[in-house]
């Protein structure tokens, strides 16, 4: 089978684990053990930030950040219904209230018009999402933002290596969130990083992460056990040097794979606009004018010739029964993608005559 996604694990993990476990040190009462601290600091420099907090997932990064933004009950937070689950759970978490907005058709992130539209006086911060690896738009979010006075916590969990108009992703957000989780574009495993340039905001969500201390045995602030371990940050640490040759090699695949698949035109195939570098987490198609069923039934033909393809998002947030209950949305555009998209494996284990495999696979399921 070609998996989706796989970690790319090699000895200078294997070595970097062993040490930190030969040295005792698994963990630090404050989050910040050294293997941790090196991460951080590394992953600062990588992403052009101020602070990087090391986070033991994606989703405690989400929380924390907002929680640190000021996100409290009876608050409204705008975000895509189109995004993994934890997106929305964070914000409801907290007692605030989810309000879910369209996407763009062809990059499948959140629409800035959408965004304003959605604005009221409760609201207290936006939540863009960088779904598949594509940097949300988000100068002109930030312009929104800054006119209504709202914070933008950005959802960069698929996002490592991208770039939008030259900068990491986060550039114009006020903190944004990142997963290491096994299948992302670098792993430690589980884990989750907040980068952000506002010094208040990484103060509080580095005494967040522990218990709210600032000190041992001395709580300043509501807290939770947020630590990311020593021998993930040593995992970390070795993903990180090798972060851009992963990237590189999924765009290889993805160009590969566009150019055998461009002549099959039942096929919408991903964008990139100008300006973007994707980072290819994931390579989205649109099966256009095809219904669920049809898109479904290429999923599991796919898999049948060993071919790991699945759907991501085959329920977005809004229609999930818990999140239905919060309110009632109208987003066709987040709909129909559901309906009809499906990604192919395109990670850097993945080999230049796998990818032709894929494309004419493909291409001999939709003749």
């Amino acid at each position: 089978m070609i998996q989706i996604n796989g970690p790319q694990i090699g000895e200078e993990e294997i070595k970097a684990v062993v040490k930190v476990m030969r040295s005792g040190g698994l963990t630090h009462g404050l989050g910040a053990g050294p293997m941790v601290t090196e991460f951080e600091k590394s992953f600062a420099g990588f992403m052009k930030a101020k602070h990087a907090i090391a986070m033991n997932s994606g989703t405690a990064a989400l929380h924390s950040s907002l929680l640190a933004a000021g996100v409290k009950r009876g608050n409204e937070v705008i975000l895509p219904s189109f995004t993994f689950v934890a997106t929305g759970e964070v914000v409801v978490m907290i007692g605030a209230k989810p309000v879910f907005v369209d996407i763009g058709p062809d990059t499948y992130n959140v629409s800035p018009k959408a965004i304003e539209k959605a604005i009221t006086k409760r609201t207290k911060a936006i939540m863009p999402v960088d779904l598949y690896g594509l940097p949300a738009d988000t100068q002109p979010i930030r312009e929104i933002a800054d006119k209504h006075g709202l914070k933008i916590i950005e959802d960069a969990a698929q996002a490592h290596g991208a770039s939008y108009k030259g900068k990491p992703p986060g550039a114009y957000a006020d903190a944004a969130c990142w997963s290491f989780y096994g299948s992302k574009n670098m792993t430690t495993g589980e884990g989750g990083m907040i980068t952000t340039n506002d010094d208040k905001l990484a103060e509080n969500v580095r005494c967040m992460r522990s218990h709210g201390e600032k000190e041992k045995y001395m709580s300043g602030m509501l807290g939770h056990n947020y630590h990311m371990p020593e021998i993930q940050a040593a995992i970390g640490c070795e993903q990180l040097k090798k972060l851009p040759g992963f990237v590189a090699r999924r765009n290889r695949n993805a160009k590969r794979l566009t150019e055998k698949l461009k002549k099959v035109k039942s096929l919408q195939l991903p964008t990139v606009p100008e300006g973007y570098r994707h980072a290819w987490y994931l390579y989205t198609v649109r099966l256009v004018n095809a219904k669920r069923a049809k898109r479904d039934k290429l999923v599991e033909e796919l898999k049948q010739k060993d071919i790991g393809a699945i759907v991501c998002y085959v329920n977005p947030i809004h229609q999930m029964p818990f999140y239905a209950k919060l309110g009632k949305y109208r987003l066709p555009v987040t709909e129909k993608a559901s309906e009809q998209v499906l990604s192919l494996p395109v990670h850097p284990g993945v080999t230049a005559e796998q990818i032709d495999h894929i494309a004419e696979t493909v291409h001999h399921l939709l003749a």
